[in-house]
């Protein structure tokens, strides 16, 4: 095989990424496979990236997308129960491996790169491979934002035995996002008895495990009587998937004055105007979710090693996309511009 291969840069923050015909091909380290890449999924965290450096400044030139299928071709030092010819989904790392490699090797824009064994599944036969690639970024931050930020038992854990998740609820701001509907799947893993969920189609979120969905248009008062409505002053759980600032107050008015309760937020950029938050006699934590599986490793793991059995059974349900075919920096700009735009995008994933 040779030695180098095509791959989609990003050689200058601000411009379109550009084919490099002569990209090093990332061999596995310890506790890594390297695949063939088939699928590499575009998110907006891709064009952040690209435009603002999100990631990848001190990198450059850098490789795009964190979510990543393919063929295992190698496997490294001391690596089981993977064999190569396995189909396998990962999370491309987002932070250097090491001084001397940085996480481009593990991107999904070229035609080889590496993964983590910590951070994989194999893809079960019912599942392809497109299917399987929506998941990697989309679910892990909520995982994180659900049994880490917000401390709720992951389902596999024993103290989720002894989690009285049938009477606890749980706000989820931005079901129609790709983040917001794998929440509410793995809501409905753990057990919750209210999942609300504002945004979003309701019959989808619904059979996800939704047990309540509001129109996100029904004006901020509205949203938040309905939402009492339904907890009362009881919610202590709250996941805001897409809103800048402004629009986070609304999760944290929805949580118990009497209780102290806490929202996971997938959109940090600073300190809420706390002024707007009425009533929290007990106080409530703003808690910044990190999505990334290699820094929530014990959890992130765990959830990996079962996400063969969850596809196999229905418990992850895969999400729409769309596809372009062929590694071509037309493709990859094109979506990554739509995004900058403001347009509506359908997940985009560029078949290698």
């Amino acid at each position: 095989m040779s030695r180098t291969q095509k791959a989609l840069i990003v050689s200058e923050l601000g411009k379109p990424v550009t084919l490099a015909s002569d990209w090093p091909i990332p061999e596995p380290g310890p506790n890594q496979v390297q695949v063939k890449v088939t699928v590499a999924g575009l998110n907006p965290h891709d064009q952040k990236s690209r435009d603002w450096g999100l990631f990848i400044a001190d990198n450059l030139p850098a490789i795009l997308t964190n979510d990543v299928v393919g063929k295992v071709t190698k496997l490294g030092q001391g690596v089981a129960d993977i064999a190569i010819g396995d189909r396998v989904v990962y999370q491309a790392g987002f932070t250097l491996n090491s001084p001397s490699s940085p996480s481009s090797t593990q991107s999904g824009l070229q035609e080889y790169a590496t993964a983590d064994i910590v951070s994989l599944a194999k893809i079960p036969d019912s599942i392809t491979d497109d299917e399987a690639a929506t998941l990697p970024c989309n679910v892990i931050a909520p995982l994180v934002a659900l049994f880490h930020s917000l401390q709720i038992p992951a389902p596999w854990l024993p103290a989720a035995k002894e989690f009285d998740s049938a009477a606890a609820s749980i706000l989820i701001i931005g079901g129609g996002s790709n983040c917001g509907r794998f929440g509410v799947q793995l809501a409905k893993m753990a057990g919750i008895g209210r999942i609300v969920v504002v945004g979003g189609n309701e019959v989808e979120l619904k059979s996800f495990g939704a047990t309540h969905v509001i129109d996100r248009h029904a004006g901020q008062d509205a949203i938040l009587a309905r939402i009492h409505d339904v907890v009362g002053d009881e919610l202590v759980y709250a996941l805001d998937a897409i809103n800048p600032l402004e629009g986070q107050v609304l999760a944290l008015n929805a949580l118990s004055s009497h209780k102290k309760g806490a929202m996971a937020r997938l959109i940090p950029h600073g300190a809420v105007d706390e002024s707007k938050v009425l009533g929290k006699k007990a106080g409530f934590d703003v808690r910044d979710v990190y999505g990334v599986s290699q820094a929530s490793p014990e959890l992130t793991a765990s959830f990996w090693s079962r996400v063969p059995e969850y596809l196999s059974t229905g418990q992850i349900k895969p999400l729409a996309y769309t596809v372009k075919k062929g590694l071509l920096a037309s493709n990859v700009n094109e979506v990554l511009d739509a995004y900058k735009d403001g347009k509506a995008v359908t997940k985009t994933h560029i078949h290698v």
